[in-house]
């Protein structure tokens, strides 16, 4: 697994922000009060505290719109039912007319504690990653519940940093380990958890948007194998800072008001794997 920050580089790459109203579990939740301050605003002033030459969110809601509007942001209005996140990052990279060369990197509107390092890390490895359509981050995994549990999404790369496979299950079987039912992880495993955040160069964004659901990607729910099931490679490396919890439910919402009310970040918060979002 390729592991570390690479050098500074350019800040030729913009961060998108999509951000929905509508939320199965938290409806609401970009407006979400968080230490006197709407969430997506916390997720805004993170993104352009990274290296990013531009910012931008991305919603298709009137209420949304005015309210970044009012904290400054530059918004980007975009079509109702998009059937996922990756589809409203290619509408805004088409509004605003983007070349198939540039970068965008997509921020999730429910991830108020993001670190700005790891925004310029997945930039940079995509900027250096010649040969990939899109780059991504991970971080080891240790806990054996956490390696079975479905919910954790586990990536294995190749020795250049390439993404082989992405899976729910545990991947790879670690054969003599996992035997019996005393199941244990040895101290060189090389478990990798799956963190949520994606740098795309537009050009793909642009091939993804006219493919069809894949085999895989609908047997394991995750859409990053699209791309690899069409011939593009992502690029994969060790997160340099691991992102904290994002807001999901209104549990993850209190605990994230009250480590910022308290102006605490805790580096023990597990980071939650997300697919991206419509």
């Amino acid at each position: 697994m390729a592991q570390g920050f690479l050098p500074a580089g350019s800040s030729d790459f913009t961060v998108v922000i999509p951000a929905r109203f509508a939320s199965s579990r938290l409806p609401g939740k970009p407006l979400a009060d968080i230490a006197g301050k709407p969430m997506v605003q916390h997720v805004y002033e993170r993104a352009l505290a990274s290296d990013a030459r531009r910012v931008i969110i991305a919603t298709d809601d009137e209420r949304i719109l005015k309210v970044a509007e009012g904290f400054g942001a530059e918004v980007c209005m975009t079509l109702p039912g998009h059937p996922s996140g990756t589809d409203r990052l290619q509408e805004v990279a088409r509004i605003h007319e983007l070349k198939d060369d540039e970068i965008i990197v997509n921020v999730q509107g429910d991830e108020p504690l993001i670190p700005p390092s790891v925004i310029n890390q997945v930039a940079r490895n995509l900027q250096v990653s010649t040969e990939a359509g899109a780059a991504t981050l991970s971080s080891p995994l240790t806990q054996l519940e956490q390696i079975f549990d479905p919910n954790i999404v586990k990536v294995v790369a190749d020795a250049r940093g390439y993404a082989l496979y992405f899976s729910r299950a545990p991947i790879p079987w670690a054969r003599d380990d996992f035997a019996t039912e005393e199941r244990k992880v040895a101290a060189d495993a090389c478990f990798q958890r799956h963190i949520g955040i994606y740098a795309y160069r537009v050009g793909l964004l642009n091939h993804y948007v006219t493919w069809g659901v894949s085999p895989i990607e609908k047997m394991e729910s995750l859409e990053q194998l699209r791309l690899m099931w069409n011939g593009y490679r992502i690029h994969v490396a060790e997160a340099v800072e691991t992102p904290p919890h994002g807001v999901d439910t209104e549990q993850d919402l209190l605990a994230v008001r009250a480590l910022l009310e308290r102006g605490q970040l805790v580096d023990s918060l597990e980071p939650d794997e997300k697919t991206v979002r419509a």
